[in-house]
């Protein structure tokens, strides 16, 4: 039985990706963001999890910042929720933050956003602080996070 692969994502992959921002974030990325920040961003890194059909299951982008990784979205489809991919892709994006010469990572998450806030914590995230009224939604609180890697 061919293992799901973690891997940099391809372009026929941004439409997967954008399918699965726009299902699970209240305030998603564009297409054209999430393309221009995996196709022409320098600074910036994405993984994808896929299946062995070639089904984005997780993705999770991060910014390269001098010595320092902002963790942009981590997300997994939402059918395939609770099966442990989020852990997969965000310890794979921790790895590739380090093999990058990274000393840490920071994140913003809701406040509301608990099974996140979990997920980050089991990972070795800390929390620092928060950014008032963050998103422009709701107006929600965000809580920043941060590890030493």
């Amino acid at each position: 039985m061919e293992l799901n692969k973690i891997g940099a994502p391809e372009r026929v992959d941004i439409d997967q990706i954008t399918e699965i921002e726009q299902d699970v974030f209240s305030v998603p990325w564009s297409h054209d963001s999430i393309e221009h920040d995996i196709c022409e961003n320098p600074a910036a890194r994405w993984l994808v999890l896929k299946n062995p059909e070639g089904q984005v299951l997780a993705y999770a982008g991060l910014w390269l910042v001098i010595n320092e990784g902002h963790i942009l979205n981590v997300a997994v489809r939402r059918e395939h929720q609770g099966k442990g991919y989020g852990k997969q892709i965000l310890t794979a994006l921790i790895d590739l933050a380090r093999e990058e010469g990274m000393q840490l990572l920071t994140l913003e998450v809701r406040r509301s956003n608990i099974r996140a806030q979990n997920l980050y914590h089991a990972c070795g995230f800390q929390d620092v602080g928060y950014r008032k009224r963050y998103y422009d939604d709701n107006r929600e609180d965000a809580l920043i996070m941060y590890m030493d890697i």
